[in-house]
């Protein structure tokens, strides 16, 4: 009888199986492909890497703006991609390093089924079965088709499909401008593709504050690229060199290839019976409990945050109450604030986000909210890096308590965690008073926006 059993070995489910074994549990993992799931193999790590590439070669081009000579850059595209796939096994391997190193069990194949057993569950593969007393689903999601345009792999890919080109692809249609279409189509546009956005609602990215997604559209179209808003594909035609793309503003786009991202579905891949679902998501509770006994999940399946570190938390969370149950306590960590998440776009600049948007700040707490800005354009070192474009936002409630922070801009991902670790906390905006940030520093701006909020910013008229 296995103690836990965990169907799935993304970032939910091998988190969980990790801080399960520290904690003195013996956990099984199911997946029927090597450890890491989407994000390392086959998303966030990948993306991010042709994300750097695309950087370097940005720098390149404009070597001249910083005093040096770099003329006619080339591209290798198989080097590029051969580079992605080297720190893919790296990481991959490290992970099963750990999982060998720890003893923790993988099972490497396919689940198929999924039933209660007495006290306990039966793990169906095909003419094999196990029983675990515990069972953690965490089987994450995968690209949304649309019903006229299916993934082809050749010229319609899914944000996978995009991952194994071999070749630069002279024009690239991006369907949908959420995250995923955003990043794509920045990474190809610096590299030379001619991208075109084509995306249903009014703007960008539209889950982050609304200044935020204005300022990257005109970041994106500076750089090249043709965005669409508030057009919906309405028909797709192949043609032998692509594809030709109808759009609801009476507009067509030809491109050589279309990445068609529209979003991610949770997806389990077998029934269970009496399990309740919304749509293809498994209903959870705070404590990621299932609404059958003994029945859990985490990760992108639940339908909350469909993020990595998301999944991973709730991972985290589910070893501490799992192990309250065992040692007859209670968990150690609260359940997950989503709200103050961090979130990030690696697009260029980039966004890092974090709590309410202003809209949501105001629908909530009111008129007495505030409003922080500082622009990079007035700080040291992004003007030193060359990469003063955007700003930094915070909102505080009317009670001063800091709600919200969005910024756009150079390493944004890397600063967002300062301002999470503010949101989480709780904390006033007059509490980082006492605060002193390095100088010269792209956080001084946090701070800066922070004391924008009572008129304070030093360096702001």
């Amino acid at each position: 009888m296995i103690d836990v059993a965990i169907i799935g070995g993304g970032p939910g489910g091998y988190t969980t199986a990790i801080r399960l074994h520290q904690l003195g549990f013996a956990p099984v993992v199911f997946e029927r492909e090597r450890l890491g799931g989407t994000c390392l193999n086959r998303g966030c790590i990948p993306t991010k890497t042709l994300v750097r590439s695309a950087e370097v070669f940005t720098l390149i081009k404009n070597a001249a703006d910083y005093g040096l000579s770099a003329d006619n850059p080339g591209i290798d595209f198989g080097a590029i991609y051969a580079r992605k796939d080297k720190v893919i096994e790296q990481l991959v391997a490290g992970v099963e390093f750990i999982f060998r190193k720890r003893g923790i069990e993988v099972i490497n194949r396919k689940v198929t089924g999924l039933s209660r057993n007495g006290d306990g569950w039966s793990i169906e593969m095909g003419d094999d079965s196990h029983q675990a007393r515990t069972v953690v689903l965490a089987t994450g999601s995968r690209p949304t088709p649309l019903p006229f345009m299916r993934f082809d792999g050749k010229r319609v890919l899914s944000s996978s499909g995009i991952l194994r080109l071999r070749s630069l692809p002279a024009s690239l249609a991006v369907i949908g401008g959420g995250v995923i279409g955003c990043e794509f189509a920045a990474i190809f546009a610096a590299l030379g593709t001619k991208v075109t956005i084509i995306e249903f609602l009014p703007r960008l990215v539209s889950t982050e504050d609304e200044e935020i997604s204005k300022r990257l559209a005109t970041a994106l179209k500076k750089s090249g690229v043709k965005v669409h808003l508030k057009a919906g594909v309405e028909s797709a035609e192949h043609t032998d060199d692509g594809v030709i793309l109808s759009l609801s503003n009476g507009k067509s786009v030809e491109a050589q290839k279309a990445l068609l991202s529209v979003g991610r579905g949770a997806h389990l891949g077998f029934e269970v019976e009496g399990l309740t679902m919304d749509r293809s998501a498994v209903m959870v509770d705070d404590d990621m409990r299932a609404n059958l006994p003994g029945l859990y999940a985490v990760g992108d399946l639940t339908g909350r945050m469909m993020l990595a570190h998301v999944a991973s938390a709730q991972g985290l969370r589910l070893a501490e109450v799992l192990r309250a149950l065992r040692d007859g306590d209670q968990p150690a960590t609260p359940p997950l604030a989503y709200e103050n998440i961090p979130r990030c776009t690696f697009t260029h600049p980039e966004i890092g986000s974090v709590g309410l948007t202003e809209t949501q700040a105001r629908e909530r707490h009111g008129d007495g909210v505030r409003v922080g800005k500082f622009q990079f354009n007035a700080n040291g070192k992004a003007l030193g890096l060359g990469e003063a474009f955007g700003f930094v936002k915070t909102i505080a409630a009317p009670d001063d308590t800091l709600v919200g922070m969005h910024i756009l801009g150079p390493q944004a991902t890397e600063l967002i965690a300062e301002g999470a670790a503010l949101v989480q906390s709780g904390m006033k905006a007059a509490e980082t008073a006492h605060l002193v940030h390095a100088h010269p520093t792209l956080a001084e701006s946090l701070l800066e926006s922070i004391e924008d909020l009572h008129g304070m910013a030093v360096h702001k008229i």
